[in-house]
């Protein structure tokens, strides 16, 4: 439950405002049954306060919103003046309704400032701490004919202790915060707490001349805790039985006065020293005082809050915000990268770094998405067994128990079976899971590949059965199923197909009462078991590949195929680690409308359907393709090699214009006159000589 600080103060309830001054304004003066200081360390200590206000008005307006100076205004911490009300925010002068745009008349943010005949109110809770208590309200408009005004101011209620966590993360081992030394003393304590998941590290060192304190953890359980007395230095030391590197909280306190020093953990272990007379330990003003590391030594990591020395409390999430390697308050890093853990795995803070947890989870890898799965040959059968709640269960050939958390045996009212399958025979038992009863439940291929579920709770002559007709799982795919039960209702997620919901008989059981075991690819059991099942589907067993296998929290599948896990889980046969493949290759139909290629069955005849289309079809489209491709490339070989035989033809040969012929020809100019016949007329003319 949460714990209120109720700080009351001397105004009733539906105060009437009224004897405005000459400026007709109206002040009043609100004080609370603790001194100012007091009131001030409470708000600054806490973690969320709040305080409510009404203003109850007829023809009196509050703030004359939206655009006029506000007619009322009300005072805060520091004597700051504000001028928005209780359901608002700071700098908008408005009200709740104005917030809630539910204002008696729309052009107003308050509804008073309608300015009506009629009683309105504006009414709400102050909540930034910063500017609480209020301390004062000034009125502003009650002096006009028929104008009145009632007020109310409630108790300041706070909640929370920001000192007490106050806190700040390290995430490096070079990194602290660095403070001005503590006052001088003859007497020092300190406090604080502190969570890892480091070995070691140093909480907190002053390094003054004379003076020194230090205060670290050594080995992951041992509290050291070293001062100067006198220019001697003396240690303390408390050992926990349990490691303390366990990321959980711890309560440090390390006392001196002029007689002894102290040390104390978790309230329960401490250590006592006397000192000498001459002892009288003073820090001095001028040593450096620093949290989560010290100088030439391994620093802190993990999370320190509420420290306090002398009555002070140090504020380290403002010191965090402006040093490196130091974050205010303790998230850690999985507040911004706890989602990749996948598939149920938990974030483990590691300070510098974190990691997920998939010890729960049916998954393994660095962020819990590698599935887990095996290849299940002819007779391989995994068991997983449930601790009897009278004693450890009776196995022929289990793994030890040591330091595990096995679940017992219980009764449920609600379960979740995840799993991953893919095979080519059928029929076969993929899930059994039975109990010290009667109560069974099983996931069964049939012997056509379609997937049955089986329940049998009690209270019904014949086990329960939900049939999925609508395809063939056996057809080598990897298909994913999850069945959710909670009392009655049944909800089955196949691969990507829509979400179906049953539900078990008014006459069946709700319980499923002392689970016992769980069944891989096979039921290997003694006892009253449903002969149909055992008849019908579990010879020769599963053949194929099983992953993901989840019951609630149990992963049996998991369990077996890794070694290191001490569960009671056996397995008979021979089983392969096996991813199994991806995801899901079965999709969902399209709906019709969203389908382009749609035809209605009254519109067109198909020659044959798609389960009957052989893959001797397959084959024959597949060749007839790569006969195309083959002389598209063919020819384009052909173009290429005739097209380079013509560019690179005459390449290197020298042309001239002498006529054809010339070889066989006695003179040049019978040469001339075998190729051209018209040129003999010039030959002639060529051969007469002209004198002048």
């Amino acid at each position: 439950d949460i714990v209120w600080t109720t700080l009351r103060n001397n105004l009733s309830s539906q105060t009437s405002v009224s004897n405005p001054d000459k400026e007709g304004k109206a002040v009043l003066q609100i004080s609370y049954n603790l001194t100012n200081e007091q009131v001030l360390t409470v708000t600054h200590r806490a973690d969320k306060c709040e305080q409510f206000v009404a203003y109850t008005c007829r023809m009196s307006r509050l703030f004359n919103s939206p655009d006029g100076n506000p007619f009322t205004w009300w005072v805060g911490r520091a004597n700051k003046k504000h001028s928005y009300w209780g359901g608002s925010g700071p700098g908008i002068q408005k009200c709740a309704c104005g917030i809630e745009n539910n204002c008696a008349d729309p052009r107003h943010y308050c509804n008073c400032d309608a300015d009506l005949r009629s009683w309105k109110e504006d009414a709400g809770l102050l909540i930034y701490k910063d500017h609480l208590p209020v301390s004062e309200v000034v009125v502003g408009d009650t002096s006009r004919s028929g104008s009145e005004a009632k007020l109310t101011v409630g108790p300041l209620k706070c909640q929370g202790d920001r000192d007490y966590w106050n806190m700040a993360s390290f995430g490096s081992p070079a990194s602290s915060l660095h403070f001005q030394s503590v006052s001088q003393q003859t007497s020092t304590d300190i406090s604080f707490y502190f969570k890892t998941s480091s070995t070691y590290g140093v909480f907190v060192e002053n390094l003054g001349t004379n003076s020194f304190f230090h205060i670290e953890l050594r080995g992951g359980s041992v509290i050291l805790f070293s001062l100067d007395v006198g220019g001697e230095r003396v240690e303390l030391s408390v050992r926990s039985p349990n490691l303390l590197n366990d990321d959980q909280w711890h309560h440090v306190e390390a006392e001196k006065n002029i007689k002894e020093a102290v040390l104390k953990l978790n309230s329960l272990y401490k250590d006592v020293k006397a000192l000498p007379p001459e002892g009288h330990w003073k820090p001095q003003a001028y040593g450096d005082l620093f949290i989560g590391a010290s100088s030439g030594q391994r620093g802190f990591l993990g999370c320190i809050r509420a420290l306090r020395i002398n009555g002070v409390t140090f504020d380290l999430e403002e010191r965090a915000k402006v040093t490196s390697g130091v974050t205010p308050g303790c998230q850690g890093h999985c507040k911004n990268f706890g989602m990749h853990c996948k598939n149920g795995g938990r974030c483990v803070e590691l300070y510098n770094a974190y990691s997920c947890d998939c010890s729960l989870t049916a998954y393994d890898g660095p962020f819990c998405t590698n599935d887990v799965g095996g290849y299940f040959e002819t007779g391989t059968v995994v068991r997983y067994d449930f601790l009897s709640q009278a004693g450890p269960s009776l196995l022929g050939e289990v793994k030890p128990t040591h330091g595990a958390s096995v679940p017992v045996e219980s009764n449920l009212t609600k379960e979740e079976l995840v799993f991953s399958f893919s095979t080519y025979s059928a029929p076969s038992i993929l899930v059994y899971i039975s109990s010290r009863t009667q109560d069974y439940m099983a996931v069964v291929l049939r012997h056509n590949g379609t997937l049955q579920i089986r329940y049998s709770l009690g209270g019904l002559s014949e086990p329960y059965t939900i049939d999925v007709d609508h395809r063939n799982m056996a057809n080598g795919q990897p298909h994913f199923v999850n069945i959710t039960r909670s009392l009655r209702e049944i909800k089955l997620q196949l691969d990507h197909y829509p979400l179906a919901t049953y539900n078990l008989p008014e006459s069946s059981d709700t319980h499923f009462n002392l689970v016992k075991s769980i069944f891989l690819g096979k039921v290997f059991e003694t006892g009253q078991i449903d002969p149909i099942l055992i008849e019908r589907y579990n010879t020769p067993g599963f053949v194929g590949c099983l992953s993901r296998v989840q019951l609630n929290s149990v992963a049996p599948l998991k369990a077996a195929l890794r070694s290191s896990m001490t569960v009671p889980v056996s397995t008979h046969g021979i089983l392969v680690p096996s991813n199994c493949g991806a995801s899901p290759l079965t999709i969902s139909p399209m709906i019709s409308a969203n389908d382009p290629w749609h035809i209605e069955a009254a519109g067109a005849v198909f020659p044959f359907k798609e389960e009957n289309t052989s893959s001797d079809d397959a084959d024959r489209n597949f060749a007839i393709i790569g006969g195309i491709i083959s002389v598209v490339i063919f020819s384009v070989l052909c173009i290429l090699v005739f097209a380079i035989r013509h560019l690179f033809r005459h390449k290197g040969s020298y042309h001239t214009n002498e006529a054809k012929g010339a070889e066989s020809a006695d003179c040049a100019d019978a040469a001339i006159i075998v190729n051209d016949p018209a040129f003999t007329e010039t030959i002639d003319e060529s051969k007469k000589e002209w004198f002048i």
